[in-house]
């Protein structure tokens, strides 16, 4: 009779017992995106999305800067828009629903994404002095986030799952050396607290940063659609998409080299789909040309020169982008030229002309356009600033050639705001390059100390394919 009574018992409270504890397995508490953390940057002067997950139905309310706004979990996912922010700081945000989320320590300011490959990867802890750099590296207004490496990921992440740190010894070390001279450049000029993320992969390619449908909906880069294919983006750009930015500053292109004329049409489109999926209109886009390798310093083939020209094509034609120059910092022996900290203080210039809006030259010279004048070429640029100068003695790097495309290493002297160029062996010349070579020796500037990119005034077949 007991045990009967036992099993009616067990019939009735177990399946209210298994209801409970199902709700309490799915019960899912709010939680703010990782990016949204103790320390965090927010962007100032736009508006701020502010995410996470909670449970469907419920109310999600975010408090910071005297704004309160609710909004309701879709599809276990929520955000709220916040009003544009001033900058400054400590705050607090306070994200509560079910559960109450309180974030310390947060400050408004300048947020820029640096990207790419090795080189923008590369650590303070890797680069010359970076004993001073560290040293020297506290402050407290300049806040780093890395995204942690996910790679071969077929569909979009919700998360990236790290946190901000302040700068400082302890913690910059590891982190990109490119972002932080940029940072700390930037910090200087603006006196506002700057935010850095860091999401770049050694050896990666353009197109693993490029949304996989953006690439098989264009018809040339289809072919570009294969294993590796979107899989950074979706893996550690698609989950840190729509935080607020200023910008990106972008250093990759190695890993495309031998496929430099398509990048000419890939770059751009990458760009796009970053600009179109974050909804920020077209941000600026700041991008480091690929810096002389270990090869020849003069001759053609090279597929490295073509790949300059095809960054140089894109800083031409597409909006609110620019492009640095350092062709004098590269290495002879190693594709990963240990001084950072000028290419971050020319990328920081880059962004106070494009982003800020300072009325300041931020780019070397830029070919524009050639005069043949009997035995010599007179070449014309943009961008010579107080004007052209030669660094160390007689210009060096040109080569010209005349209708059998055959180029010889030539003479080239500063008239004016032209370079001419010559060679006795080139008595009919009808083309001139600067610079086209895998680890080029050049020395234009202008008077700003701003190296001229390298260039080519003649469009003959190039070892990658087309112009």
């Amino acid at each position: 009779m007991r045990t009967a009574r036992l099993l009616i018992i067990v019939k009735i409270m177990l399946p209210l017992v298994l209801a409970a504890l199902s709700g309490a397995t799915t019960r899912a508490e709010v939680v703010p995106n990782s990016l949204f953390s103790d320390g965090a940057v927010l962007q100032q002067g736009m508006s701020v999305p502010v995410w996470g997950t909670a449970n469907d139905g419920e109310k999600v309310t975010v408090s910071f800067q005297n704004q309160t706004i609710s909004t309701i979990a879709r599809n276990g996912r929520w955000m709220v828009r916040l009003k544009p922010l001033k900058s400054g700081g400590p705050f607090e945000m306070t994200i509560s629903g079910e559960n109450t989320v309180e974030l310390k320590n947060i400050l408004v300011g300048e947020v820029w994404l640096c990207s790419g490959q090795s080189n923008m990867w590369w650590p303070v802890d890797q680069t010359i002095d970076s004993q001073k750099a560290k040293a020297g590296s506290s402050d407290p207004m300049i806040r780093l986030f890395t995204v942690p490496l996910v790679r071969r990921v077929a569909a979009p992440l919700d998360d990236v799952h790290s946190r901000w740190l302040e700068c400082g010894p302890q913690t910059v070390g590891g982190f990109s050396a490119v972002g932080y001279f940029f940072a700390r450049d930037l910090r200087k000029v603006l006196g506002v607290p700057v935010g850095m993320i860091n999401n770049a992969v050694c050896g990666s390619l353009a197109e693993e940063w490029t949304r996989r449908g953006v690439l098989q909906a264009h018809p040339e880069l289809k072919a570009a659609v294969g294993g590796e294919t979107g899989s950074l983006y979706n893996g550690m750009l698609s989950p840190i998409i729509p935080y607020a930015i200023k910008g990106v500053i972008w250093y990759q292109g190695e890993s495309n080299a031998p496929r430099a004329f398509q990048y000419r049409t890939l770059f751009p489109v990458t760009i796009c789909n970053w600009r179109n999926d974050w909804g920020q209109g077209d941000f600026p886009f700041l991008f480091v040309q690929i810096p002389p390798a270990p090869g020849k310093a003069e001759g053609e083939p090279s597929i490295w020169a073509e790949l300059r020209e095809s960054q140089l094509m894109t800083a031409l034609c597409v909006p609110e982008s620019a492009m640095t120059v350092v062709t004098e910092y590269g290495d002879q022996k190693d594709i990963h030229p240990k001084q950072k900290e000028p290419v971050g203080a020319r990328l920081a210039l880059a962004a106070r002309a494009i982003a800020y809006g300072e009325r300041i030259v931020h780019s070397g010279p830029i070919y524009k356009s050639m005069e043949i004048r009997g035995e010599r070429v007179a070449i014309s640029f943009d961008c010579i600033g107080g004007g052209l100068v030669a660094g160390g003695g007689e210009l060096t790097g040109f080569r010209i050639a005349g209708e059998d495309r055959k180029f010889v290493k030539a003479q080239a002297q500063i008239e004016g705001d032209t370079v001419v160029v010559w060679s006795p062996e080139v008595p009919d010349p009808v083309a001139v390059r600067y610079g086209w070579a895998d680890h080029p020796i050049i020395n234009l500037f202008n008077k700003e100390g701003l190296p001229a990119s390298p260039f080519r005034t003649d469009n003959f077949p190039v070892a990658t394919g087309g112009k």
